[in-house]
């Protein structure tokens, strides 16, 4: 159970985060080839990026969130003493 938590965060958290990572800088080089300018940098692309990571954070939080919830929660069924 905590074994998963660990690959959770050593595996897929990476994951996403590089995956954030392409997504922008395809979203910023496919911009810069239409003649943005460097107003559109400073305001909407930096917009997008923050909700981009907030959505990432989001899913992130919904993966491991049976994980600690399964932590926190005490065994109905446990043997008695």
């Amino acid at each position: 159970m905590k074994g998963s938590i660990l690959i959770k965060f050593l595996i897929v958290l990476p994951l996403i985060l590089f995956a954030d990572y392409v997504f922008i800088a395809i979203i910023g080089c496919t911009t810069c080839m239409f003649g943005f300018t460097e107003d559109f940098y400073c305001g909407p692309f930096c917009l997008a990026g923050k909700i981009i990571l907030f959505l990432s954070m989001i899913f992130f939080i919904y993966i491991i969130y049976p994980d600690i919830k399964s932590i926190f929660t005490s065994k109905k069924h446990g043997t008695t003493s």
